[in-house]
């Protein structure tokens, strides 16, 4: 495993800890302690990684051709009956954690942009790059309105309650072969227009 890649995956690590983090503080702001009772209100990795999720797919990931890395933390607990405002808190919970990942990425997009004036190495631009696509990957991906991702319980707010529930009747059988399905069918050239759409932010040319 090269540099990059080690990097790669300590990139991944942090940047789904502060998703879950995301979602658990803005429940927090809308009066639901659950995950600061359970103390999940830390950055500290080992509160918020899965095993199999965070560490040993993302390094079975980085060995395969293409680049592409993917993971999950353990989902921060949230009750959305505690919130004071229930439907706009389970909105701003749900999208709090792809929004995360996006400012991240948006932060470096704009180091990148900015290297000349504030004298970057081409190594330095490179790992940025990095931290855009990784970030931008895990929003994108988690913004799919699939169940069990955030996108799913985003639209799931604005759908009538006996939609729904036929959803959640259904995801909780087929959801996560949907989701493989998606991965291993349907991502790669969603995947590549991304790609080509950051080339364009960034101004960096990967293809």
């Amino acid at each position: 495993m090269d540099a990059i890649a080690i990097f790669s995956l300590i990139v991944l690590i942090i940047s789904i800890v502060v998703h879950e983090v995301a979602h658990g503080y803005t429940a927090y702001l809308f009066g639901d302690m659950t995950a600061k009772y359970q103390g999940r209100l830390t950055f500290n990795p080992i509160k918020h990684i899965d095993p199999f999720g965070s560490i040993i797919l993302p390094f079975l990931m980085s060995l395969l051709p293409g680049g592409l890395i993917l993971g999950w933390a353990k989902p921060v607990p949230i009750n959305p009956y505690n919130f004071t405002r229930r439907k706009l808190g389970e909105f701003a919970t749900a999208f709090a954690g792809p929004l995360s990942n996006i400012c991240i990425a948006a932060v470096f997009i704009v180091l990148i942009r900015f290297s000349d004036v504030i004298g970057m190495s081409a190594g330095f631009i490179q790992l940025s790059f990095a931290v855009v696509l990784i970030n931008s990957v895990l929003a994108f991906f988690n913004l799919i309105p699939i169940p069990p991702l955030d996108g799913y319980r985003i639209v799931a707010v604005l759908l009538p309650v006996r939609v729904v529930e036929r959803f959640e009747y259904f995801s909780q059988r087929f959801g996560i072969f949907i989701v493989l399905f998606f991965v291993l069918f349907l991502w790669n050239p969603i995947f590549m227009m991304l790609l080509s759409l950051l080339e364009v932010l960034t101004g960096i040319k990967v293809s």
